[in-house]
């Protein structure tokens, strides 16, 4: 439509109406746009646009979907001796987007980066690393790194989770990684790290994301925390959620969080064991989490509706929702998992809900190979916005 009205008018003239559109109807924009291919020409427009999207209200409103990582196995990428680091030296990934497949982005990992990286999540278009003392975040769609100070509390630190506050091009952005004991805090920009030590008995975390401007933790037992960095750090428990009303078997994975709108929703997956043949079967329970009564209940949903989720196998990466997904070519009422399975064409398997989910989308690390913790020891697939999405002003 730009196009059009600048090859039949003065071409200054609508370029400068184009330009000062308010912001709400530069906002309603963004809201239609179809892919992030669309959202990348959307901020080459020019700096009013790229500048009216860094004030976008909330990157769960966009309504085109997540890009999907996926680790090149026929690179040099290579798995550690002991299973438990990345060998990152000349690793690649591909990103992949549902709606323009034939569409993909090559992404390298950072040059001169420590070979054996230990995985800790991904965050805000981040891949976030640790090796001994030092972290690397590594950006999934330019490669780019960032290498915060070195953690001089302890030398053995058993550090496993990591996750940004907010996205690196805000002046709020905190990086914050969990260790058994305590958690410990960056600011970004800061040229030093501080030390939280975490109360006794504390479980470890299995994932931690924002939701109505607070940071929620959930831990291995399904206990729901808000922490809290300022005036001081803290850690508070406000829901244990565990298993009650919930059919469960002792296969039962460890579930998500998924931001949707206004919305929390918790994802469980119940497989099933089939011994015969050594296969797991199961479906997809879907709850929203109602915080208008105390103590706060679960409440099985039926159905999605016009909604689509995103889930990775590891829970420490983000999880996304997206309304109307036929505009981009997608299913409501879907959850689409990203697959792990290597040498697989399908990059991800969409499920609707209530239906079985196949096996090959529950391979058998899924439910032993995460530690009983839900979180992998390297880099697998999953779901992703980069980090531009987040801070496209800047």
């Amino acid at each position: 439509m730009c196009h059009g009205l600048c090859s039949t008018s003065s071409t200054s003239s609508v370029s400068h109406i184009w330009a000062d559109l308010l912001d709400c109807l530069i906002h309603q924009i963004i809201a239609r746009l179809g892919s992030f291919h669309d959202f990348l020409a959307f901020t080459g427009t020019g700096r009013p646009w790229r500048v009216a999207a860094s004030s976008f209200a909330s990157v769960y409103t966009f309504t085109f979907p997540p890009l999907h990582l996926k680790i090149d196995f026929r690179s040099t990428c290579q798995r550690g001796n002991n299973d438990t680091f990345s060998l990152l030296h000349n690793c690649k990934w591909l990103l992949g987007d549902h709606s323009k497949r034939e569409i993909s982005h090559r992404c390298s990992a950072p040059r001169n980066s420590p070979n054996c990286l230990l995985f800790l999540g991904c965050s805000y278009g981040y891949l976030i690393y640790s090796y001994g003392e030092h972290c690397l975040l590594a950006d999934v769609y330019t490669g780019n790194k960032v290498n915060p100070p070195k953690i001089e509390f302890c030398s053995n630190l058993e550090i496993y989770f990591g996750i940004l506050t907010a996205p690196l091009s805000s002046p709020n952005s905190c990086l914050l990684l969990c260790s058994k004991t305590s958690m410990f805090q960056w600011q970004f920009g800061a040229n030093s790290w501080s030390e939280h030590p975490l109360g006794l008995g504390q479980e470890r975390i299995l994932q931690i994301l924002l939701f109505k401007g607070q940071i929620l933790a959930m831990d291995f037992s399904q206990r729901l925390h808000i922490i809290r960095l300022s005036p001081q750090f803290s850690m508070e428990k406000v829901e244990d959620f565990g298993t009650k009303g919930m059919t469960v078997s002792r296969y039962d994975n460890k579930p998500w969080l998924v931001v949707c709108g206004d919305t929390l929703l918790m994802v469980v997956l119940s497989p099933t064991h089939d011994e015969l043949y050594d296969r797991f079967f199961g479906t997809f329970q879907v709850f929203r989490l109602d915080f208008s009564v105390k103590p706060a209940k679960r409440v099985k949903l039926e159905k999605l509706e016009n909604c689509a989720l995103f889930v990775g196998i590891d829970r420490r990466t983000p999880t996304f929702s997206c309304m109307s997904p036929e505009r981009w070519g997608g299913k409501s009422n879907t959850i689409y998992v990203s697959s792990t399975l290597e040498g697989s064409d399908e990059q991800w398997t969409p499920v609707e809900l209530g239906q079985t989910v196949p096996s090959a989308t529950i391979p058998g690390h899924s439910v032993y190979g995460l530690s009983g913790y839900g979180h992998c020891t390297q880099l697998e697939s999953l779901w992703v916005l980069p980090s531009l999405v987040y801070g496209t002003g800047q």
